[in-house]
C-alpha cells in the first residue's frame, strides 16, 4: 500500500507540473514572444508531459540531497542544484525531441535553430540555462509548496483526483496512438 500511494504522489505531481509546463509554454508565446497561441502539447489536453517527466526526474535526483543540506553548503548546493537541472533538463528535452520525430514527424520547439549555440535545433543552450533557473526555482519554492497540499489533502480526495486525471490523461494518450497508427 506504501508503493501504491508513493505512485499515486508521483503521479499527481507529473501531471501537476506537465499542466505547469503547458501554461509556461503558452505563457511565453503569447506573452513573451507575442506569437499568438498555439497547443504546445502533444497530447489533447492542457499539458505537457515533458514537464512532468523533468518534476520527477528532478525529484528522483535531488530531493534527497536537498534534504540533507547544510547551512554553510547553501550556495554550492544551489549551484549544483542549478547545474543538475539544466543537464537532465537539456538531456530529457533532447530524448523526447527524438521520440516526438519518431512517433509525429516533428517536437514541437523547433524554434531552436536561430539559437546561438544549438544542437540540430533540438538542444540549445540558453534554454539550458533557462531549465537550470527553473529547476532551482522548482525544487526550492514550488515542490515544498506541492508537497504540502498533498500532504494536507485527505486520501479520499487524493484518490479521487488521481483516478479522474489518470483517467482523462489516458483516454487522451490513446487517442493519440490511435491517431498516429492511422
Amino acid at each position: 500500500m506504501i508503493i501504491l500511494n508513493k505512485l499515486k504522489e508521483y503521479y499527481l505531481y507529473f501531471m501537476a507540473y506537465a499542466v505547469f509546463g503547458w501554461c509556461y509554454e503558452v505563457f511565453l508565446e503569447v506573452v513573451v514572444y507575442r506569437w499568438g497561441y498555439s497547443d504546445r502539447g502533444v497530447l489533447t489536453g492542457p499539458y505537457c508531459p515533458v514537464y512532468g517527466v523533468g518534476a520527477l526526474v528532478f525529484i528522483l535526483l535531488f530531493k534527497r540531497i536537498l534534504d540533507n543540506r547544510k547551512g554553510k553548503e547553501r550556495l554550492k548546493l544551489i549551484l549544483f542544484v542549478f547545474a543538475g537541472t539544466a543537464i537532465a533538463a537539456t538531456a530529457i528535452e533532447l530524448a523526447a525531441s527524438y521520440i516526438c520525430e519518431y512517433f509525429t514527424g516533428a517536437w514541437p520547439w523547433q524554434t531552436y535553430a536561430d539559437y546561438t549555440f544549438n544542437y540540430q535545433a533540438r538542444i540549445a543552450l540558453s534554454p539550458s540555462v533557462r531549465f537550470g533557473i527553473g529547476g532551482v526555482l522548482f525544487l526550492y519554492v514550488l515542490q515544498p509548496v506541492f508537497e504540502k497540499i498533498y500532504r494536507k489533502s485527505g486520501e479520499d480526495i487524493t484518490n479521487a483526483v488521481a483516478f479522474v486525471i489518470f483517467t482523462l490523461f489516458f483516454v487522451d494518450f490513446i487517442n493519440l496512438l490511435l491517431h498516429i497508427s492511422v
